[in-house]
């Protein structure tokens, strides 16, 4: 999730596990500890596009460095708060809560968590909910304002805290359900349509989970399309994308190839701007695929200009969408 969602949700939880016997700073240390997996984005300060983004909820979103983290934020807050009567292990599993919440939470958008990092550079990615879905944050930010505004004692406080944490998952369980219904379809529609495929996913459309983005395919290329909960006709209109793997020959020895490979997870085409090579992570979708089919893909990285990437993963997401672009989105969760 975003990080004023993992900020939002961490206060709530704070509050939960301390009520009103530490005052708002149960709040402060709730949203630290959801926000201490994020501090991966340092590495973006050194290290290169490609390097980046298999640090990016890697490690520091592993089950590893949860369990070496844990114990340095208990014993400083521990000591901090001195004195108090709060016990080290209420410190640990408080910490160990939150934290391990924050990197389970991951896990349901598409980018992929590393949870066996360093041991295993697999993946664990449910693709069952987008990243910033105001649906799952508007939520937990409620709660947390509210807390923030009411006295310390104040009776309201155990209704927010609950507000703020219950909501949210009943959300996700919500998206999970919706996840496994879109997944059925899909493959008897694949089956229907006679597609021949060895690796499919489906993720969430931007901002709600009621239309999905589908993809389909094998090393010849995919199949591309979107699916919405409220579809009532069993098909689905399809844009077939070449994975052009023999445009690579040019740019074989080139370092971040391989990176990139594993990170799309097989999911890549590759195509020619112009006299420029281009490498697309099709997991991360279009940029508004449901209004033109044919349009570019988020992750579009330049292979032979790699200082044109910084933004690579939400590459002009939101740059072509107006009122007419939102109403299509509209249209079309709807259903056809």
């Amino acid at each position: 999730m975003d990080s004023l969602t993992h900020i939002a949700l961490g206060a709530c939880v704070g509050e939960a596990f301390f009520e009103r016997g530490f005052g708002k700073k149960a709040l402060f240390w709730g949203a630290l500890a959801q926000s201490v997996p994020d501090v991966d984005f340092l590495s973006g300060l050194w290290m290169n596009t490609s390097d980046n983004l298999l640090a990016h909820r890697g490690f520091t979103h592993s089950i590893t460095f949860t369990l070496l983290i844990i114990p340095v934020l208990a014993l400083t807050a521990e000591r901090i708060h001195r004195p108090h009567n709060i016990s080290l292990k209420t410190w640990i599993l408080f910490f160990s809560i939150d934290i391990f919440l924050h990197i389970f939470i991951d896990g349901f958008n598409n980018y992929g968590v590393g949870w066996f990092e360093p041991f295993s550079h697999l993946r664990f990615s449910f693709n069952a909910i987008y990243v910033a879905d105001p649906f799952f944050s508007l939520w937990p930010g409620i709660a947390f304002l509210m807390l923030l505004v009411l006295k310390q004692y104040h009776a309201r406080r155990g209704f927010w805290w609950k507000f703020g944490v219950i909501l949210p998952f009943l959300y996700l369980g919500y998206c999970t359900f919706n996840k496994i219904n879109i997944n059925n379809d899909v493959k008897e529609i694949l089956k229907k349509q006679h597609i021949a495929y060895s690796r499919y996913f489906t993720t969430p459309a931007p901002l709600q989970n009621w239309l999905w983005y589908v993809v389909a395919g094998n090393d010849s290329g995919y199949y591309v399309g979107f699916r919405s909960v409220f579809d009532s006709k069993k098909e689905i209109s399809f844009q077939y994308f070449p994975r052009n793997d023999s445009l690579l020959k040019p740019v074989s020895d080139h370092e971040d190839l391989q990176k990139l490979i594993r990170f799309s997870r097989q999911f890549y085409t590759v195509e020619e701007w112009g006299d420029t090579l281009v490498f697309n992570d099709l997991r991360f979708g279009q940029i508004i695929g449901w209004a033109n089919p044919r349009e570019k893909f988020v992750f579009h990285y330049y292979l032979q200009h790699e200082g044109a990437n910084k933004l690579v993963v939400q590459r002009g997401r939101f740059a072509k969408w107006d009122w007419e672009v939102v109403k299509a989105l509209c249209k079309r969760i709807k259903g056809n």
